[in-house]
């Protein structure tokens, strides 16, 4: 794996860590109606099985998106001079982290217009679709799932598409995914302490400044250094 697709991947996979409390206060629900719409005979481990198979059909439709989103970047890349180009990509980048994390912290127009179509969204579907969930597959209802409208997801995706390639943008939603995916499967077995945490503005405060200060680090350290600190050597 080269440098720049392990630092897109460990780029997706903080912001998707940082995302947590938003994800388990929106996708926890979700999460939670396909266990046991999915796994009625109530066993842990079958419903278990079932959630992480959602998971992996979730994550999959992130890294499919995030494949697209890049490569339409990657048109828009390759119009300009190579220099130029990563420069605008990288301050682009780094200016929608800064508003991510101003929209969690509660200092920006918040994200939560598209939080509240995609409950809508499930809302509406789950009695039409109901019986057909009940054999479907999870990874395929979870593929489904990843598509349902989300404010992080979507800006996530933005920051996909500013890779200025089609692996780049496949890597950071992957990163993203997999970053989202302990927050979603506590909140689904009943944690409920991580849905108490997500209403906390103070706890929501803290989370919005990390994920700004990623966005400043990606725009003013250089990429060389961030890769000497993650251990990643420059050919």
């Amino acid at each position: 794996m080269d440098p720049i697709t392990q630092l897109s991947l460990a780029g997706g996979l903080l912001a998707g860590f940082a995302s947590s409390l938003h994800c388990a206060g929106m996708c926890g629900g979700i999460a939670s109606g396909l266990m046991l719409t999915l796994s009625p005979d109530g066993e842990t481990s079958t419903r278990a099985r079932t959630l992480l198979l959602a998971q992996l059909g979730r994550v999959s439709a992130y890294i499919l998106a995030g494949a697209i989103v890049g490569l339409i970047g990657s048109s828009v890349y390759f119009s300009f001079d190579r220099a130029e180009a990563h420069f605008l990509l990288r301050w682009a980048g780094a200016v929608t982290l800064v508003y991510i994390g101003l929209s969690v912290a509660g200092w920006a127009p918040s994200l939560a217009g598209m939080d509240r179509l995609g409950t809508r969204v499930v809302s509406a579907l789950r009695a039409p679709l109901g019986g057909a969930l009940a054999t479907a597959s999870p990874v395929l209802a979870g593929f489904v799932w990843g598509f349902l409208p989300c404010g992080m997801v979507y800006a996530a995706l933005f920051y996909a598409m500013l890779s200025g390639s089609a692996g780049g943008g496949a890597m950071i939603m992957a990163g993203f995914g997999l970053g989202t995916v302990p927050a979603v499967v506590g909140a689904a077995f009943g944690a409920q302490l991580l849905m108490r945490l997500s209403q906390r503005p103070g706890l929501r405060r803290g989370v919005g400044l990390v994920i700004v200060a990623l966005g400043v680090a990606s725009a003013t350290i250089p990429w060389r250094a961030i890769a000497a600190f993650c251990g990643i050597e420059i050919g």
